[in-house]
């Protein structure tokens, strides 16, 4: 039997609400955590040398190349994970149907919003259109919104709007996503973000032009600041470009 059908042949005799196999591999575990000792000590915690703007892994202290060249507008990134391994797998198995997965990103990244963004005062996230949050039956990034919210005591902002449905990301050079997402999104209520320092969630960090696109629309609707944390970011090998 697939690890995914065990997953949920187990899953099925349980509340989700508490707890008792690891998110990622299966194995039963006794303590309440959402990953056994050995998911947790083999996943690729973003916990090394980082770029303190964006937070991607990198081979040398240091500003990374693409954000020497073109920062992101959010005024600093922190991510969970590298995205790799079964942080990958992770995350596209949250994307694809495995909602219950929500708990696990709120878990591990609580401890990150309060080390890293402990002056935002507000939460939001990236908005999908209705078509495209009806056939997936849920929003990934408000889940997990809703979660930090809640346990870091910060307010959910849902003011944001996907005006229209964009091109897979996935493949696309930086341009290409930044052209894609051009004028992707709209702010609904400006009086909400005006002066805020918003905390926007998101799932993977890659080129960041998903990002960059909405906190734009935050700050020119009158953010304070935007921030971003992802669950995933993509490493960067070297700080100053060299391959």
């Amino acid at each position: 039997m697939k690890l995914i059908e065990i997953m949920k042949e187990r899953l099925s005799r349980y509340d989700d609400t508490h707890n008792f196999i690891c998110d990622n591999c299966g194995e039963e575990v006794f303590d309440g955590k959402r990953l056994c000792k050995n998911c947790k000590e083999a996943l690729p915690y973003n916990d090394q040398v980082i770029c303190p703007f964006c937070g991607r892994r990198v081979r040398e202290e240091g500003v990374c190349l693409e954000c020497k060249q073109k920062p992101l507008e959010t005024k600093k990134a922190r991510s969970l994970w590298v995205h790799e391994g079964d942080a990958v797998k992770l995350v596209r198995l949250y994307k694809t149907g495995s909602k219950y997965l929500f708990r696990l990103f709120v878990e591990e990244l609580t401890p990150l919003v309060l080390r890293e963004f402990d002056d935002a005062d507000a939460i939001t996230f990236v908005p999908m259109t209705k078509k495209a949050e009806k056939e997936r039956g849920y929003n990934q990034t408000l889940l997990v919104a809703e979660g930090l919210a809640e346990r870091t005591g910060k307010e959910l902002l849902c003011v944001t709007e996907k005006k229209h449905e964009t091109e897979d990301q996935q493949g696309l050079t930086r341009e290409k996503r930044e052209e894609n997402m051009r004028e992707a999104f709209k702010v609904t209520d400006k009086k909400a973000v005006k002066g805020r320092r918003i905390l926007l969630v998101d799932d993977t960090l890659t080129t960041g032009a998903t990002a960059s696109a909405l906190a734009a629309v935050l700050k020119k609707s009158g953010a304070d600041t935007v921030y971003l944390i992802t669950a995933t970011s993509v490493e960067k090998k070297n700080a100053f470009g060299i391959k």
